[in-house]
């Protein structure tokens, strides 16, 4: 990822020089007035700026993966209200408590990393990170994470992810079939799952033993192309997953 980091205040300057170290690659933005600590703070990687914080959010959204931000919660969520899009292009944004203390993925937590960046932060930082979205809180399966260290690509609509995270977090009954790729997914999960699986999820082999009727949703790890008749019992409500390879 490409992050920035974004302080405006003496104090918040000196973190950000420990959340530099431990993004290699990360840029820092702060106000003009600040140049001396913050090229103290992050030699190399200090970029100063005139004017207010909330003029550089276009250009910081425009060029960025993530941006953590050492400001007040409230005042990320006012600067970044106006530049939200969908959380298929909005960057992942983190937000830290001046003391270091806790450490919140504020905007696109899953498909933008935030959740992800925001745990190796917490862990450098030996802050808490505070993650509030469901699967995450209640350790489950991230249906728009699946697979995702493995290289694996979802194929559904927004309305079909949203519904199957809604019957996993839910504890519906909830079918996935693996007929391809890495068995070891769960353990490489994206939020880190060590436990076993989700009690409501049913694994099956092959999409063909699954009756539609008795799942909520089905995720479906295949390389191939659904048969028509699935097609139709499982519209709206099952996500497919397309692997690496067929191994």
């Amino acid at each position: 990822m490409k992050i920035a980091v974004v302080s405006i205040t003496k104090h918040g300057i000196a973190l950000a020089g420990r959340v530099i170290a431990a993004l290699p690659g990360a840029a820092l933005f702060c106000p003009e007035k600040f140049r001396v600590a913050a090229e103290t703070a992050a030699p190399g990687a200090a970029h100063c700026y005139t004017g207010k914080v909330g003029d550089q959010v276009p250009a910081l959204f425009a060029a960025f993966d993530g941006i953590v931000c050492i400001v007040s919660l409230g005042a990320v969520v006012r600067l970044i209200a106006p530049h939200l899009k969908n959380k298929e292009e909005d960057p992942a944004v983190v937000v830290i408590d001046e003391a270091g203390k806790f450490v919140i993925p504020v905007l696109s937590g899953h498909l933008g990393g935030a959740n992800q960046l925001a745990g190796h932060l917490a862990t450098a930082l030996g802050a808490t990170p505070v993650l509030t979205t469901a699967s995450d809180a209640r350790e489950t399966l991230a249906v728009d994470l699946l697979g995702r260290e493995l290289g694996w690509k979802f194929e559904a609509t927004h309305e079909e992810i949203v519904h199957c995270s809604a019957a996993m977090v839910n504890d519906e009954p909830v079918a996935l079939v693996q007929e391809c790729g890495s068995p070891d997914w769960w353990v490489r999960h994206a939020n880190g799952r060590s436990g076993p699986l989700p009690a409501n999820v049913t694994c099956f082999s092959q999409l063909e033993h699954v009756a539609p009727d008795q799942f909520a949703a089905v995720l479906w790890i295949s390389q191939r192309t659904m048969p028509a008749a699935y097609v139709r019992q499982l519209a709206g409500r099952q996500v497919t997953y397309r692997t690496e390879d067929a191994a």
